[in-house]
Order: C-alpha cells, then sequence, then structure tokens
C-alpha cells in the first residue's frame, strides 16, 4: 500500500507566481520599488498573457506586488500588512470552528512575554512613548469610545515594539485584529476604562523598572480582563466561532 501523501498539483500560473516570489525575494527590491513591467516578464517566462495576470494576480492576493498603470508604473513591490495577515488567519479559525474566547487566550500567553522582553530591552524613548499614550487615554472624553480604544491599541504596540522581537510583535499584532473586543459589540465602561489606565501604569512602572517578572504580571493581569469581562456580560461569545475578518488594507 502506498501511503504517501498525494502530489501537489500547481498551475501554469501557480508556478510562475512561486518563481516570481523567489525573484522579488532574491533581488533585494524593497517595497515601493519596481520589479518591473508586465511586457518584460511576458518575454522572460514565455507563457500566455492571461497565464501571466493570474500569476500577478495571486501575489497581489498575498500583498506581495501591485500593479501601478500609467507611465513610470508597472508592477511595484509592496510590504504584506497584518491585516491581510489577519485576514487569512480569521478564515482558517472559522473553518476549524476556533472559538473568539480561544483567540483571547493566545494574547494572554503573549503579551505577557512582550510585555517582559520590553522591559528587559525597550529604550528610555520607548518608555516616553508608553507614557505620552497613557496621558492621551487620560484626556480622551468619556463619550468618545473609539478615541480610546485606539489609543489602548497604540500603547499595546509601543509594547509589543519595545519587545525588540519582531516575531512575537507580528503575532500580537495578528491576534489583537482578531481578538479586539469591540469588533464583536463589546463596550466598555467608565470603570473598565479606569482600569485600563491603571494597568497600563503598571506595565509602564515594571518597565522602567526593569523588573520583567512584574511586567509580565501586570500584562497578564491587564489582558486576562478581557476574557474576564466577556465570561462575566458577554458569555455567548464564549463559544461562538470566529468571524471572517475582510480585508481592510492598510498596515
Amino acid at each position: 500500500m502506498n501511503s504517501r501523501p498525494a502530489a501537489t498539483y500547481l498551475s501554469k500560473a501557480q508556478q510562475v507566481a512561486q518563481d516570481l516570489l523567489k525573484r522579488i525575494v532574491e533581488s533585494g527590491v524593497q517595497p515601493g520599488q519596481s520589479f518591473g513591467t508586465e511586457a518584460e516578464l511576458l518575454a522572460r517566462y514565455e507563457v500566455s498573457r492571461p497565464t501571466l495576470r493570474e500569476s500577478i494576480r495571486i501575489l497581489e492576493a498575498q500583498g506581495v506586488l501591485q500593479q501601478k498603470p500609467g507611465p513610470g508604473g508597472g508592477l511595484i513591490v509592496m510590504r504584506p500588512s497584518l491585516d491581510l495577515l489577519a485576514q487569512a488567519l480569521s478564515i482558517f479559525l472559522r473553518f476549524n470552528d476556533v472559538p473568539f474566547v480561544t483567540v483571547l487566550q493566545a494574547r494572554e500567553v503573549i503579551e505577557p512575554a512582550l510585555a517582559a522582553e520590553a522591559a528587559t530591552g525597550g529604550t528610555e524613548d520607548d518608555f516616553r512613548e508608553m507614557a505620552a499614550s497613557i496621558a492621551r487615554m487620560q484626556a480622551v472624553s468619556d463619550a468618545d469610545q473609539a478615541a480610546f480604544i485606539a489609543e489602548n491599541r497604540i500603547f499595546h504596540a509601543i509594547v509589543a515594539r519595545a519587545s525588540g522581537n519582531k516575531v512575537l510583535e507580528t503575532f500580537w499584532g495578528t491576534i489583537s485584529l482578531l481578538a479586539s473586543g469591540e469588533h464583536h459589540g463589546i463596550r466598555y465602561t467608565f470603570g473598565n476604562r479606569r482600569h485600563v489606565i491603571a494597568a497600563h501604569q503598571q506595565i509602564l512602572d515594571a518597565c522602567l523598572r526593569r523588573n520583567p517578572q512584574a511586567a509580565a504580571r501586570a500584562m497578564a493581569a491587564h489582558v486576562g480582563e478581557l476574557e474576564h469581562l466577556v465570561r462575566d456580560r458577554y458569555k455567548h461569545l464564549l463559544g461562538k466561532p470566529m468571524e471572517v475578518r475582510s480585508h481592510r488594507g492598510g498596515r
């Protein structure tokens, strides 16, 4: 009995897309720079125009290329966005029936590790940015929920960047887009918001003391509060499968 898995068939367009991606990576072309024109690629690969265009569409869907029309245009190399990654992950999680609460729990694992690394390797500029974010949160009007939520995300993004761990930062960026409570109808009361500000200050204080254990504990308690909020006031979300996130563009 042959137990080998069946070979995956790649269409000609998929083969060309794979080779194009390899060439883009090896060429050193930076995001925003041109990788050539459609005519140049047609001559290189000797495939039909529809096949090449399908290859380009594959890479456009992956956020790697963008067609720029007109003089001076061509195929522009792009930097894939976190939003695109979050969309792909949300599709995977939805079709595997992964509930929203599990995504929250993943965040509870990732963010304390980021806070610990930020306390160890973050710079004074990073810590000043955290303090400025806290000050902006304190100044937000009680009625402006959207501004508060946006500033909350900014603070966590600063912590993630301050960690210096690009892999964990990417995981955080992706998971945080999926675990954002506002996308699931979660609202933050005045008391919730005061708790958030106090938690951010505790995280910053631990970073300033260069105490990674304290920073991790403060972050763990903070991000765990969202799960507690869901279990207390939004029980219907606990077993609800992840929603597929639409692609919004941007980083």
